[in-house]
């Protein structure tokens, strides 16, 4: 019902002057006649015609102010509306008279006296003075019957307690072995009561696109998890004065105009705990794996306020990728905000499979948000840690582009809960949101279709704080809180390198810094392509592990004048000695900086390479020999000096003895290999 029929109802029951009865009762004869109700419904006769067949009625002699509203109706072309306007105006003066509407649906036809007590019976039951009761019959219902009123349910079925009870046995818990299952379930049927089921509910109005406008769920509240008959869930993000909307997660076969929907009173939540590890799920914490059900009774709220001010510890612990040169010069942080961001096909999904590979013994738990990807790419994904051994530690979290809108728009917020609960535990977290850039086009898409404003490229107003409110629930927490921490690793796909777009801009603002893969590097043979210039971490740097700060000191200032005379000598080919030292030494450190997928690098490896290559020490290896000289100094240090690689791998720093040891391995593996160079 829209709000201009109520309006316009409102204006007819205003009309009664104290005779709403009479009234009503002479527009009911007025559509009842069937020539009149017709004529005044055709298009082929014109308004005149028509206001002269409202004079001539019989019905509204001596009814001035009824025959006025009729005419306002023709005049603005709501006639066809006067049905709807009518019914409205009835429930007003129901209403007013302290009654109600009830529908009643049997399993078969009552008789009189059972309509009689069951009218005596709601009136009791809800206080009510009077009642407009109708009756509909399903045989489907079984038995006993369903009652609607005042947009509570009270559900009386053979059919609904049968229901009741199934539901009951689903979520049985096995015990332990078959005897135990028997147990468990003998003891839920006869603990089973089976009484009244009661439950607010409203009506689908109209439904299409995965969106569900609702009417009766007067107190229905923003966020809350609802249930429509054929057993989808659906979650209210739309609220007005005459209906609510409701977003679908899952199907909508079967959904149609008055299919009934039941409020739950409870936000939308998703299942957590440790049985979700090694587990691929969907946007509710359902299996798709094939491994079977999840086992956890424990549940979060997708939606939640993220951890205040007072509740957070600075973030000054390492989480290290294994990227040399993430961990060199773009640290991370356990409890920061780091956003990879790039156009597609530079490796930013790579960046983030690496960086949960390298967690491998760290008690670091992994979240893999996979938004709006094709299920091939998360079959991959899944493939690859599997392979590893990550999915020991990790889970998958996946809305792939063939899922609805709204189970890509809640997967982040799904993840986020996920990972919430082992940060209350005093567990450190890594979650990848892969990538938002694809779950803001799915809140655009919600948006739209729930007819919000569109903004900036069709965007709504609040996409910040879409986003806003999901990066700001990770943190590390005081040890009065848990002392756990949550990372978060968002991924941003960018069109031809623009960086300067909305979503990109949004998100990088909202960040702790971020990683900016170039296509021009990549195409190069820069793997990972990362861009240093325009890569940050504004709070890595006093997380960053001591031996690795202390040797890449100047590695980015290198590359940055290495980047800088390269341009120059585009004009010129005449170079001095010291430029073309200068020059040698940067294509030396961006051959170190290649690193192959599937293949991270420990703290003690990346101290010694650092080392090696920002003391000059690889300046005079050839280039072509980089690379395998490199390996083979780190395999040297490692089996000759494994005191050493553990010591620098524990306590993070390059002490005198170990720098000793690098330069004497070093020299001496010069010295094998000088022979087999090619000058």
């Amino acid at each position: 019902m829209t709000e201009t029929i109520q309006r316009y109802a409102a204006a007819l029951y205003g009309l009664a002057d104290g005779d709403a009865a009479g009234l009503l009762q002479t527009v009911g004869t007025l559509l009842d006649r069937q020539d009149l109700w017709g004529a005044l419904q055709s298009a082929a006769v014109s308004k005149a015609e028509k206001e002269e067949l409202l004079q001539a009625a019989p019905e509204l002699a001596g009814a001035g102010p009824l025959r006025a509203f009729l005419e306002l109706l023709l005049r603005e072309d709501r006639m066809g509306d006067l049905p709807a306007i009518l019914a409205e105006a009835r429930r007003l003066d129901l209403t007013a008279r302290g009654g109600a509407a009830c529908t009643v649906t049997c399993a078969r036809e009552p008789d009189e006296q059972t309509r009689r007590d069951l009218e005596r019976a709601v009136c009791r039951i809800r206080g009510l003075k009077d009642m407009a009761m109708s009756f509909q019959v399903d045989p489907d219902l079984l038995g006993g019957f369903v009652l609607e009123v005042q947009g509570v349910t009270y559900d009386y079925s053979v059919k609904g307690r049968l229901a009741r009870l199934a539901k009951g046995l689903e979520e049985t818990q096995e015990g332990d072995g078959l005897e135990g299952l028997v147990q468990n379930l003998r003891d839920t049927i006869q603990g089973f009561q089976a009484g009244e089921d009661r439950s607010e509910t409203g009506r689908v109005r109209e439904v299409g696109d995965g969106i569900a406008v609702v009417s009766g769920l007067d107190r229905a509240v923003y966020g809350e998890l609802v249930e429509l008959d054929t057993g989808v869930p659906g979650m209210v993000m739309d609220l007005s004065r005459e209906s609510v909307g409701v977003v679908l997660l899952g199907s909508g076969d079967g959904v149609r105009e008055g299919t009934v929907v039941r409020r739950t009173g409870r936000p939308a939540d998703v299942p957590v705990g440790e049985a979700l590890l090694g587990r691929v799920v969907d946007a509710l914490g359902a299996p798709i794996d094939g491994l079977g059900p999840i086992h956890t009774t424990q549940r979060r709220p997708i939606e939640h306020e993220a951890s205040g001010v007072l509740s957070r510890e600075p973030v000054n612990v390492p989480l290290q990728t294994g990227i040399l040169a993430i961990d060199a010069m773009v640290p991370i942080g356990r409890g920061q905000r780091e956003l990879i961001i790039g156009d597609r096909q530079t490796g930013k999904t790579s960046i983030a499979v690496d960086t949960i590979l390298n967690q491998k013994g760290q008690d670091v738990i992994c979240i893999y948000v996979a938004i709006g990807q094709k299920a091939s790419a998360v079959a991959r994904v899944r493939d690859t840690l599997q392979k590893h051994g990550a999915m020991d530690y990790s889970m998958i979290l996946s809305a792939t582009a063939s899922d609805p809108a709204p189970l890509q728009y809640i997967a982040p917020y799904a993840g986020a809960a996920m990972g919430e609960y082992f940060m209350s535990q005093g567990k450190d977290v890594l979650i990848v949101y892969d990538d938002l850039s694809k779950h803001a086009v799915a809140y655009r898409t919600l948006s739209l279709l729930l007819k919000r404003s569109p903004g900036r490229e069709a965007y709504p107003g609040d996409v910040f704080y879409l986003h806003s409110r999901l990066l700001e629930r990770a943190c590390r927490l005081t040890k009065e809180y848990g002392g756990g921490s949550m990372t978060a690793l968002p991924i941003i796909e960018t069109l031809a390198g623009d960086v300067s777009a909305y979503i990109p801009t949004n998100v990088i603002s909202i960040t702790d810094g971020q990683i900016y893969l170039e296509t021009d590097l990549f195409f190069a043979g820069q793997r990972p392509a990362i861009n240093v210039g325009l890569s940050v971490s504004r709070v890595g740097g006093a997380a960053q592990t001591r031996a690795v700060k202390k040797t890449a000191g100047t590695l980015r200032i290198d590359l940055a004048r290495f980047r800088e005379l390269e341009v120059f000598t585009q004009f010129s080919s005449d170079l001095d000695k010291a430029t073309q030292q200068s020059l040698d030494h940067g294509r030396r450190l961006l051959e170190l900086l290649k690193q192959p997928l599937g293949d991270p690098m420990p703290v003690s490896r990346q101290a010694v390479l650092l080392y090696a290559a920002t003391s000059g020490l690889l300046d005079d290896v050839p280039l072509g020999e980089v690379h395998r000289f490199t390996q083979d100094l780190v395999q040297e240090m490692e089996r000759e000096h494994a005191g050493v690689m553990e010591e620098i791998q524990t306590t993070g720093n390059l002490s005198g003895p170990a720098v000793e040891a690098i330069r004497s391995v070093l020299e001496e593996a010069k010295r094998r290999g000088s022979g087999t160079w090619q000058a």
